[in-house]
């Protein structure tokens, strides 16, 4: 397995576990964070996108367009985050949630760099 797709798999292995902890219990992560409770069904329903992301990563982990489609997505989510933490729109402990984003599209991108330089033929021996 390359390296891309491991991080790309851990990241998926994230979200499998994330996912179903907001369907079935989101107050409890919530409260973690120091995020208020809800009662709304939204969060219920993002967990269920988030697992169904999983599945997606998962499965898409050796496909290098995708990869890279998932570095930019996931630097986006942790810019976006932020973004909302400063406008007061959202508890600054969401932010969190974003630096695992951005620390997986990091990883995925220095891995994809480092993919591609183990695919580099070897310079010729010079003679």
């Amino acid at each position: 397995m390359s390296r891309s797709a491991l991080s790309a798999k851990v990241f998926a292995v994230y979200l499998f576990v994330v996912g179903p902890v907001l369907v079935f219990a989101p107050n409890m992560l919530l409260s973690l964070f120091g995020i208020a409770p809800t009662g709304e069904v939204w969060i219920r329903v993002v967990g269920l996108l988030v697992f169904c992301l999983g599945v997606y990563i998962w499965i898409c982990a050796g496909f290098r367009p995708f990869l890279e489609a998932s570095v930019y997505t996931r630097v986006l989510v942790f810019v976006v985050f932020l973004v909302f933490a400063i406008k007061g729109l959202v508890s600054p402990m969401i932010v969190l949630f974003g630096v695992i984003d951005l620390c997986g599209g990091l990883w995925t991108w220095f891995a994809l760099k480092a993919d591609a330089r183990a695919a580099e033929p070897a310079p010729a021996a010079q003679q």
